[in-house]
């Protein structure tokens, strides 16, 4: 059983995304910490980007924050290093293409087994175009997470044979961010996967409350919450880790 697996073997997965450096660092430690001691099953790291596609203002404005505080990808390995002398619960890296090209794909991916990650999201990349990067994620043993979307249809089943890790059920059109409905039709979807693959499904996009954590629990293996942690950091920021374990905690039980 994989790293990535073993977290969806003991009941509905709990996965946190945290921006790496938002607002340092030193916070971002904190934070990670203290999601895994309440709960935390897997923990989605944002690399910092410029031009972050699929995200919504405020993790957008949590990017912003980071660059401008001078995180980059070096620092972010070195972080990473340091973190797992505590931290044992699978850990990914969510970021763009150009973030890997420009550090080079090799060392990128290579650096990333050496340090720690189990698994590589990059949301800009269409399943038609990922061979670029499959290769080397092969070479390495770190797992490229697929996305499914709304639209992906009749591709849904091509995807989800060819997935690994797990699959990221995105569960609403548009960028991440907190919403108060998630009225997409997910579980036809969840159906196709089931079908076609055994690899754990997680829904993200819009998730905030308990309930819609139960909700999309109840129809896939995990749930994937960004924006409304990052809303906390943003909000008591090198203070929040405290606040980030009391959320994660009451998001774990609602699982």
């Amino acid at each position: 059983m994989t790293k990535i697996k073993q977290a969806f073997s003991d009941g509905k997965a709990f996965i946190p995304f945290i921006t790496c450096g938002d607002p340092d660092l030193e916070t971002t430690a904190k934070v990670v910490k203290a999601a895994a001691e309440n709960g935390a099953d897997l923990i989605e790291l944002g690399i910092p980007f410029s031009d972050p596609t699929a995200e919504g203002p405020v993790i957008q404005a949590a990017n912003i924050r980071a660059l401008n505080g001078g995180v980059n990808t070096d620092k972010i390995f070195d972080f990473v290093r340091e973190l797992r002398k505590d931290i044992t619960i699978p850990l990914v890296f969510m970021t763009y293409a150009n973030v890997v090209f420009s550090y080079g794909s090799d060392k990128f991916i290579s650096l990333c087994a050496e340090v720690g990650i189990d698994g590589l999201i990059l949301p800009d990349i269409p399943f038609e175009e990922k061979e670029e990067f499959l290769d080397i994620c092969h070479k390495y043993d770190v797992a490229l997470i697929s996305l499914i979307a709304p639209t992906s249809k009749d591709r849904v089943g091509m995807i989800a044979k060819n997935a690994e890790g797990f699959i990221y059920l995105v569960s609403s059109l548009g960028v991440t961010g907190v919403r108060t409905e998630i009225n997409t039709e997910l579980s036809s979807i969840v159906e196709v996967i089931r079908e076609n693959t055994d690899i754990p499904c997680a829904i993200g996009f819009g998730i905030s409350t308990p309930q819609q954590a139960h909700d999309m629990a109840a129809v896939a293996d995990g749930a994937i919450v960004g924006s409304a942690i990052i809303k906390i950091i943003e909000k008591y920021g090198k203070n929040s880790a405290d606040y980030v374990g009391e959320y994660v905690r009451s998001m774990k039980k609602a699982l």
